[in-house]
């Protein structure tokens, strides 16, 4: 059975939890479960290229197709560790110009990044700008449903890896046109 090696792009099914809950899928039924307005895509990667978190990057080398897997990310192969000083005292203003009342809970877009509010008080909202899954282990379940060769649906798993956006492009005798 051919195993899959670093380099290869793959289609990938899969199923992230974290104290059991799930907090990303690309399976529609389970994501349904969670949400159901979801709607799921399939997952293209470039093994070892950092598409996904580089536990389950690792994880997917020399792995066979069709065949179901599982796998525990630790902190520092997952989203890492929690950074103190992601966490910071902003202004109350600068949410009420932008006519928002800041409640503690509250997920947030600021400074393109998300961030959550964990406190107000007073004149100040405390804010924390790291990822929700910073400082927690993950456990992944996954099938490599395919090796994909097609270099167009390469380059469009580049583009909406790196850019959440596909550009029209033409490839001729191996170039990349854009």
């Amino acid at each position: 059975m051919e195993t899959i090696k670093k380099k290869d792009f793959v289609e990938v099914e899969f199923i992230g939890r974290q104290d059991g809950e799930i907090f990303d899928t690309n399976i529609e039924s389970e994501a349904k479960k969670v949400n159901p307005e979801a709607t799921v895509r399939p997952l293209i990667v470039c093994i070892g290229e950092g598409m996904t978190v580089a536990g389950l990057d690792k994880d997917l080398e020399n792995k066979e197709l069709n065949k179901n897997y599982t796998c525990k990310v630790g902190v520092e192969e997952g989203f890492g560790k929690r950074d103190p000083a992601l966490v910071r005292t902003i202004p109350k203003r600068v949410f009420t110009e932008q006519n928002m009342n800041p409640i503690a809970g509250m997920t947030v877009a600021l400074d393109q990044n998300i961030a959550k509010i964990i406190s107000v008080s007073g004149g100040r909202v405390m804010v924390d700008f790291n990822n929700p899954l910073a400082g927690k282990d993950l456990d992944y379940e996954y099938t490599i449903k395919r090796k994909v060769t097609d270099i167009n649906e390469k380059i469009n798993a580049l583009q909406d890896a790196f850019f959440k956006h596909e550009f029209p492009f033409e490839v001729n005798e191996q170039k990349k046109m854009i």
